[in-house]
């Protein structure tokens, strides 16, 4: 869908449908809102004074104007009280309009900001917007294709300078609710579609339509590298392993990149420790990590971000078979550190730790990774928010703004070493579990022993990457939820001191 923005009177603004966005103390303390009342009659403060619409968030109201204005309906949606309004009010208004029938069957569709709206306003609306109308429908075989109507969304402001700086907003909206989607697409793929190799082959398309340096290690070159844990869970499936390696250079040519790390498992059977059958149909997103990292690469380089930044997924399948990795096993590591394999269901960490060690190739910044990594972390934050554990403050610092700005909410966990002692082995230098005692934390104390002498920080999304009921923005399914938070902290990138 394309947006443009344009300048014009709220009074003279035509569409099919207008969307005004109001407040809890409607007309009262907004001068639009009053001279779209004075143009239709006095409706607006009508339903405000008899309740039947009062602003609150993700209110609605459809009004059929009987007067000379230029629009068919007009659509009032709440942001809730006044001193509470965020761009996260926004983001859910515009997500609960986007799926509203009126919306949907509206050929052109009108939003009006007014003055003290800025471009951060416009992204969240356009973020919103969009987010909230995606439907995964490649696999409907009755699918009506022209479900929404929509030919036309315009963003409209009063003057020019407005104009400017929500057209300048709007299309970074356009940019990052794109790549959210591009990485809910992946997600929602079957495990007999997005495999490890069409993973890869789906990272070499869109690295060539965003001027992306893109390298792929097939399973002999994986070897070569020494990445015996990443082999060890692919054994057990006929499908091989893949390690994507994507870079973006627009920093300073002297600047260490920010590295990001992706767990890429295209299906999770648990291997040999066989998952319990309800929900295993949802571990075809257990690549949902990768997924973020492609998605937030696609992005930065549309964005231009001025930084230094590597994607690495490693991609891998977890299956049973006569040839899986088996519990009591001991791996060797790229790192060169023996893992005693205590459970086959705990193979992120193991992919991760190969993949941590080869960022050591890039002598980075700082390390990010982010994985579908625990079912601990339902236990520790709920559907709610994603448990974050590292050892830069700086760093943690940082994805804690960026996650305030993103509405992606995080929270962080401590790394003691209690938590590191149960993830040493009495025959080995590690293993692969900790039991079932503070879960997420002592995955996060497994991956730090393979990170290098740089800042790190591990994002656990195992509960927030798949929408169970639906909400304003984020349609039951695949969240994409990391995308805006990694996008947002690049784009606000300072150098980490160690």
């Amino acid at each position: 869908m394309n947006l443009i923005s344009k300048t014009s009177d709220l009074s003279k603004i035509k569409a099919s449908t207008l969307i005004k966005f109001c407040a809890q103390d409607g007309p009262k303390n907004d001068p639009s809102l009053k001279i779209l009342d004075k143009c239709i009659g006095g409706a607006i403060r009508k339903i405000f004074e008899w309740s039947e619409f009062e602003g609150k968030l993700n209110q609605t109201s459809v009004l059929y104007p009987a007067s000379s204005i230029l629009v068919d309906k007009i659509i009032l949606v709440g942001l809730g009280e006044r001193e509470k309004i965020n761009d996260d009010s926004y983001r859910q208004a515009a997500g609960t309009i986007s799926r509203l029938l009126p919306v949907k069957k509206s050929k052109s569709l009108a939003f009006f900001f007014d003055l003290h709206d800025d471009s951060s306003t416009a992204q969240a609306v356009a973020e919103g917007f969009l987010l909230g109308r995606f439907d995964m429908t490649d696999y409907k075989s009755n699918d009506k294709k022209n479900s929404n109507m929509n030919e036309s969304v315009c963003f409209y402001s009063a003057n020019k300078a407005g104009t400017s700086a929500i057209e300048k907003g709007m299309k970074r909206g356009q940019i990052i609710a794109n790549s959210v989607i591009s990485a809910r697409r992946l997600a929602f793929h079957p495990g007999n579609v997005i495999t490890p190799i069409t993973f890869a082959e789906e990272a070499k398309s869109i690295s060539r339509k965003n001027r992306l340096k893109i390298r792929v290690l097939d399973e002999k070159q994986i070897k070569k590298e020494k990445m015996n844990a990443l082999l060890a869970v692919a054994q057990g499936s006929d499908r091989p392993p893949r390690f994507v390696m994507l870079e973006y250079r627009k920093g300073k040519a002297d600047q260490k990149p920010v590295v990001l790390i992706g767990k890429g498992i295209t299906f999770d059977s648990g291997g040999i420790s066989l998952k319990p059958p309800l929900d295993m149909d949802e571990m075809k997103g257990d690549m949902t990590g990768g997924a973020i990292v492609l998605a937030t690469m696609m992005a930065i380089s549309q964005l231009k971000i001025p930084l230094n930044v590597v994607g690495i997924i490693p991609l891998a399948e977890n299956m049973p078979s006569g040839k899986a990795l088996h519990p009591g096993d001991i791996i060797k590591s790229r790192k060169g550190k023996t893992i005693e394999i205590i459970n086959t269901d705990a193979e992120g960490r193991l992919i991760l730790a190969d993949a941590l060690d080869f960022a050591n190739k890039y002598k980075p910044q700082a390390v990010i990774d982010i994985a579908t990594l625990t079912g601990a972390a339902l236990y520790v934050l709920g559907y709610a928010a994603a448990p974050i554990l590292g050892n830069n403050k700086q760093l943690m610092d940082a994805i804690r703004a960026a996650s305030e700005k993103s509405a992606e909410k995080v929270w962080e966990m401590p790394l003691w070493d209690e938590y590191r002692e149960l993830v040493k082995s009495s025959i080995a230098d590690l293993k692969n579990s900790g039991g079932k005692s503070a879960g997420t934390i002592t995955a996060a104390a497994f991956l730090e022993n393979f990170i290098g002498n740089w800042p790190w920080a591990h994002i656990d999304i195992a509960y927030v990457d798949l929408e169970k009921n639906g909400k304003p923005y984020i349609p039951k399914g695949a969240s994409g939820f990391g995308v805006r938070l990694l996008i947002e902290l690049l784009s606000n990138w300072k150098e980490i001191r160690k």
